[in-house]
C-alpha cells in the first residue's frame, strides 16, 4: 500500500456473527505491482465484459478482501494495555477477531468457467439437433409453506449466503496512526481521572489480583486438542496417581529396565512402591520389563490386522515374551507355524521387545539386567514362578512339547545362556581359593626378606600390607613364576624402578615424608589447582605426561601406584565423589572414579561443595535444579557469574544436561 491515508475502507459488520468484512484498496501503479497478474485475474472473474456486477470495474485486480475469524470464545481474561507515565491502564476487551485475506474471488472465476463451458457445449449440441418436437409438461402447484420448513430454509447454508451476499457495505474514512482523530480515539484507552476513582481491588494481594486478571477457563481446557497416542507429555505424567504413571510409561516403552523406570518417575519417588505398581502392569524378562499383554490389548478389541480377538493376540505375545526368557534369539517363522497368527502380528509382537538381525533372527532390545535380578532376587523367583504358570498353560493350547532345561540354582532367574552376577561371583571366589596357598607363599617370601634387610645394610624391600577384598590396588600379578623384583610399577622396568627411595611409590617404613611422596603431592596440588574435577583415568593420564618432562633419575620414577596416587590425592584436600552412574555406562572403573578439589581457600569452596553434593546423588542436572539448590545453600544474592564459575570449573553441558566433567558418555 502506497498511501495508506487515501485507501478506501470498505467495512461489513454481522452483530449476530461478530464477523467483520474489509475491503482494502491495492495500489496498482506500485512497482511491486503485477500489472499481468491482476488483468489475468480480473479476466478470469468476470470475462470480458464488464458490467455493473463485475467485482473488478477497472479490469485489474485493484482490491483485496479480509474476512474475520473468532479467535477464542471467552475473552474476559484479555485486556489491552497502554503504558504512559509511569502507570499501566488497562481497559478489557469484549471481542477478538483476526483478519484474514478472502478468497471469494476464486469461487467467482471458476463459476464463470463453467458458465462457459456449458455454453459451449449447448451451442455445439444445437447445430446437430433437428426442430425440437413438441413435448408434454405437467404443471404443480406448490403448496403453502409451513412454519418448521419456513424455521428450516431460513437456517440453511444457502439463505445465508445469500442475506450475506445482500447486505450493504459501509464505506469507512481510514486515519493514519498520528491523525488527530486516531489520538482522540486512544484517550478512550487511559483512565479519566485517576486520582478521584478509589482503586478496591489492588489491595488484594499479587497472586489474588493475578487470579482476578487471569482467571482459570475450564472451557478452553476441555477444548484443547487431545495429543497423539504415541506423544507423552511429562507435566501430564507427573499429575496422575503412582499405578497410573507406571501404566503409562510402560505401555508406550513395552521394554525397559527398572532403573529406566525409576529415573523417568522422578529422584524422591519410593522404589518400594514402584517395584509393587509394575508387577501389576509388565512382566520381568532378562531383567528388564515388559509390558504385559492385556494392557497392549483390552478385553472386546480386535487385531487391526487380522481382526483377531484381544484373547488370541495375548496368548500369541505371551508366546513370544516366555521365549525370549528362555533364549535371546527368536525366529519369526518358527512364532507363526506355532501360534498360527498373521505375519503383520507377529511382526508387531517382535518389534514391541526385539529388534531383527539379518541371517539371524530377533534378538531381544536391551541386555540382561544382571544388577537389578542381584537386588531383587524375591522378585525374579516370583516372576520365575509366574513364567512356569504361563509356560504350562501355552503348552496346553499349543501342543507343545515340555522343554527340559537345566536346573538352575536357588535365587537365579537368569535365561539359558547367560551367566548371572551370582555365578560370577562364585567363579571368582573358587579362583581366590585356588591361588590362596600361591598368596600364602609369596607373603612369606615378603616377610623373609623384610628381616633380611635389617640385617644386611643398603637393601630395602617393600612390605605392601595385605589389601582387604574390595580395596583397589595397583596391577598384581599373582602366577607362581613372577618374581617380586620381575613385576612392572607404573608401565617401568623393575630395574629402573628400584634406583629411587622406595619401591613402587610406597616410601619404606617411617619415611611417609619423603621426597617421593612431597613431589607427587606437589604435582597433585598444582594439577587440582587447574583442573577442580578429575576422574582417576585421567589423573593417571596427566601423572604420565608429567614423567614425560621429568629428567631421567628423577625420584618419581621409582613407581607409582593407583593406590598410592589416591591416597595423595585425598590427603591434598580433595574427596571422591559417588557419582551414581547408570547400569549401562560403558566407562571403565577408573573413569567411575572421580576426585574433586573439596577445599582450596577460596570463597568458591561452599558453591563447588554444594554442586558436589548434587551430583552425588545425580549422574546428570539440569542447570535450573543446580541454580535453585546453590540459591537456597548460598543465599539470593548469588550472582550469575558465579554460579557460571562453578560450574565452568566443574561440569560440562551436553544436551541440555549438565554432568561433571570426565563422566558424560556421548
Amino acid at each position: 500500500m502506497a498511501n495508506e491515508e487515501d485507501d478506501p475502507v470498505v467495512q461489513e459488520i454481522k452483530p449476530k456473527q461478530q464477523k467483520v468484512e474489509l475491503e482494502m484498496a491495492i495500489d496498482t501503479l506500485n512497482p511491486n505491482y503485477c500489472r499481468s497478474k491482476g488483468e489475468q485475474i480480473a479476466l478470469n472473474v468476470d470475462g470480458a465484459c464488464a458490467d455493473e456486477t463485475s467485482t473488478y470495474s477497472s479490469k485489474l485486480m485493484d482490491k483485496q478482501t479480509f474476512c474475520s475469524s473468532q479467535t477464542t470464545s471467552n475473552t474476559s481474561r484479555y485486556a489491552a494495555a497502554l503504558y504512559r507515565r509511569g502507570e499501566l491502564h488497562l481497559t478489557p476487551l469484549r471481542g477478538i477477531l483476526q483478519l484474514r485475506p478472502s478468497f471469494s474471488y476464486l469461487d467467482k472465476a471458476d463459476a464463470k468457467h463453467r458458465e462457459r463451458e456449458a455454453a459451449h457445449d449447448a451451442g455445439d449440441s444445437s447445430q446437430d439437433e433437428a426442430e425440437e418436437d413438441v413435448k408434454q409438461i405437467t404443471v404443480r402447484f406448490s403448496r403453502p409453506e409451513s412454519e418448521q420448513a419456513r424455521q428450516r430454509r431460513v437456517q440453511s447454508y444457502e439463505f445465508l449466503q445469500k442475506k450475506h451476499a445482500e447486505e450493504p457495505w459501509v464505506h469507512l474514512h481510514h486515519h493514519g496512526l498520528r491523525d488527530s482523530r486516531s489520538e482522540h480515539e486512544r484517550q478512550y484507552l487511559l483512565c479519566q481521572g485517576p486520582g478521584s476513582v478509589e482503586n478496591t481491588e489492588l489491595v488484594k494481594s499479587p497472586s489474588e489480583y493475578l487470579v482476578m486478571l487471569m482467571p482459570p477457563n475450564q472451557e478452553e481446557e476441555t477444548d484443547k486438542p487431545a495429543a497423539p497416542s504415541h506423544v507423552l507429555s511429562m507435566a501430564q505424567l507427573r499429575a496422575l496417581p503412582l499405578a497410573d504413571q507406571i501404566k503409562t510409561l510402560m505401555r508406550n516403552v513395552k521394554v525397559m529396565p527398572f532403573a529406566n523406570l525409576m529415573s523417568l518417575l522422578g529422584p524422591s519417588t519410593d522404589s518400594v512402591a514402584v517395584l509393587r505398581g509394575v508387577q501389576k502392569v509388565a512382566m520381568l524378562v532378562q531383567g528388564n520389563w515388559v509390558v504385559k499383554s492385556d494392557i497392549l490389548y483390552p478385553k472386546d478389541t480386535s487385531s487391526p490386522h487380522s481382526g483377531v480377538p484381544a484373547e488370541v493376540l495375548c496368548r500369541g505375545r505371551d508366546f513370544v515374551m516366555w521365549k525370549f526368557t528362555q533364549s535371546r534369539w527368536v525366529v519369526r517363522k518358527e512364532v507363526a507355524a506355532v501360534t498360527k497368527l498373521c505375519a503383520e502380528d507377529v511382526k508387531d509382537f517382535l518389534e514391541h521387545v526385539a529388534v531383527v538381525r539379518v541371517s539371524r533372527g530377533w534378538e531381544f532390545a536391551l541386555p540382561y539386567d544382571e544388577d537389578f535380578v542381584r537386588k531383587h532376587p524375591d522378585v525374579a523367583r516370583r516372576q520365575h514362578m509366574l513364567w512356569a504358570g504361563i509356560q504350562a498353560k501355552l503348552e496346553k493350547v499349543y501342543n507343545l512339547v515340555k522343554e527340559t532345561t537345566p536346573k538352575q540354582p536357588e535365587g537365579q532367574s537368569g535365561p539359558a545362556g547367560l551367566v548371572s552376577g551370582d555365578q560370577r561371583v562364585q567363579v571368582a571366589r573358587s579362583k581366590a581359593q585356588q591361588n590362596h596357598a600361591q598368596l600364602e607363599q609369596e607373603l612369606q617370601r615378603r616377610k623373609e626378606q623384610a628381616r633380611a634387610s635389617a640385617v644386611l645394610p643398603g637393601v630395602r624391600v617393600k612390605e605392601e600390607p595385605l589389601s582387604e577384598e574390595g580395596e583397589d590396588e595397583g596391577p598384581m600379578d599373582t602366577s607362581p613364576s613372577a618374581g617380586l623384583h620381575s613385576r612392572l610399577a607404573n608401565g617401568l622396568p623393575a630395574g629402573r624402578a628400584a634406583g629411587g627411595d622406595s619401591f613402587n611409590g610406597h616410601p619404606p617404613p617411617g619415611c611417609a615424608g619423603g621426597p617421593v611422596a612431597r613431589e607427587l603431592r606437589a604435582f597433585v596440588e598444582a594439577t587440582f589447582q587447574r583442573q577442580v574435577v578429575l576422574t582417576l583415568s585421567e589423573l593417571k593420564r596427566l601423572f604420565n605426561l608429567h614423567l614425560a618432562g621429568l629428567p631421567p633419575g628423577h625420584t618419581l620414577f621409582s613407581g607409582i601406584s593407583d593406590r598410592m596416587l589416591q591416597d595423595t590425592v585425598l590427603a591434598a584436600g580433595c574427596k571422591q565423589i559417588l557419582v551414581p552412574f547408570p547400569p549401562q555406562t560403558a566407562a571403565s572403573p577408573d573413569e567411575q572414579k572421580v576426585f574433586a578439589l573439596w577445599e582450596s581457600g577460596d570463597v568458591s569452596d561452599q558453591h563447588r561443595q554444594v554442586l558436589l553434593e548434587i551430583f552425588s546423588k545425580n549422574y546428570r542436572v539440569r542447570r535450573n535444579l543446580i541454580q535453585s539448590r546453590l540459591t537456597q545453600e548460598c543465599g539470593e544474592d548469588l550472582s550469575k557469574q558465579e554460579v557460571d564459575k562453578v560450574l565452568k570449573d566443574c561440569c560440562v553441558s551436553y544436551g541440555g544436561m549438565w554432568y561433571l566433567k570426565g563422566t558424560v558418555q556421548s
